[in-house]
């Protein structure tokens, strides 16, 4: 009778051990705490996680925070230096007007898009992600999780710049910010989802800087990075306007500078959703989880 007993706890130990540890355990999954009780895993907990082991990465990479930390100001002010001696008058733009712009333009590309690229390759490469998926954490939160401490550290740099360039520069206050701040979300979102499909044709995190280069040239000629695209030929402008940065950054000179009526908030708005969901459905369709080998 006692070893029955015995026999019978043994089991419902084991089971219930078996139900604390189990990673697919979904949104009711238990996860033990040490004193008898269990505490239920949220998604904000688990992105939280993910945020700070990203941001503990990426500020051991020497590399990538001084990329991102230092090359946007450095390019917005030798950009700043270049035109001032072009003729933007057409454009209704200064030369500190455009080198803002710039500024915060080239910090998404290179602290989201770029960074985000080397980092989903490491981690597929290195089967992170792989093992992140054994978890109860969902796909999207692995990749939102990644991409966190960029996002943040890009918004940053865009406060440092619009502050950098209101006191160095004498460029006046942000003329729409609710615009701004739609155009930097909206940008951050459809980078880094173009980031994600990126890194499915990356093989290698040295790789990533070739891959990564195609967007960062197009966008930094024709998305309106630097020089408005009124300063262009109608023909150009026109083909320009279809590129995947164009929408949001007219939305975020809007914010910043002004000068764009309501049809082209409204044309700049729709080509920015149109960029997300077509990133979006990339991401989903051809995101590879396995190393590329």
């Amino acid at each position: 009778m006692n070893t029955n007993t015995n026999t019978s706890k043994g089991m419902n130990t084991k089971a219930s051990a078996k139900a604390d540890t189990d990673p697919r355990g979904g949104v009711g999954a238990v996860r033990g705490d040490g004193d008898g009780t269990g505490a239920l895993t949220t998604a904000a907990g688990r992105l939280g996680a993910l945020g700070r082991a990203e941001l503990t990465l990426l500020v051991r990479n020497r590399t990538a925070l001084f990329t991102a930390l230092f090359v946007p100001l450095a390019m917005m002010g030798s950009i700043k230096i270049t035109l001032d001696g072009a003729d933007l008058g057409d454009a209704g733009v200064t030369a500190a007007e455009a080198a803002l712009a710039g500024g915060v333009g080239t910090v998404l590309l290179m602290v989201v898009y770029s960074n985000l690229v080397a980092a989903y390759t490491s981690r597929r490469e290195e089967l992170v992600l792989k093992r992140l998926r054994t978890g109860e954490t969902a796909d999207h939160e692995i990749l939102a999780g990644t991409a966190l401490p960029a996002a943040a550290l890009a918004l940053a740099q865009c406060v440092v710049l619009v502050a950098a360039a209101g006191v160095f520069l004498d460029v006046g206050g942000i003329h729409r910010p609710d615009l701004l701040v739609a155009g930097l979300l909206v940008a951050i979102v459809l980078l880094t989802a173009l980031a994600a499909a990126t890194s499915a044709i990356t093989r290698t995190v040295e790789s990533a800087q070739i891959t990564t280069m195609p967007l960062f040239l197009v966008s930094l000629v024709g998305s309106g990075l630097f020089v408005p695209l009124d300063s262009l030929p109608d023909r150009v402008a026109s083909v320009c306007e279809l590129l995947p940065m164009t929408g949001v950054m007219t939305l975020v000179r809007a914010g910043l500078i002004g000068g764009v009526d309501g049809a082209g908030l409204l044309g700049a708005g729709i080509g920015a959703v149109a960029w997300t969901v077509l990133a979006l459905y990339a991401v989903r369709k051809w995101f590879r989880w396995e190393p590329r080998r």
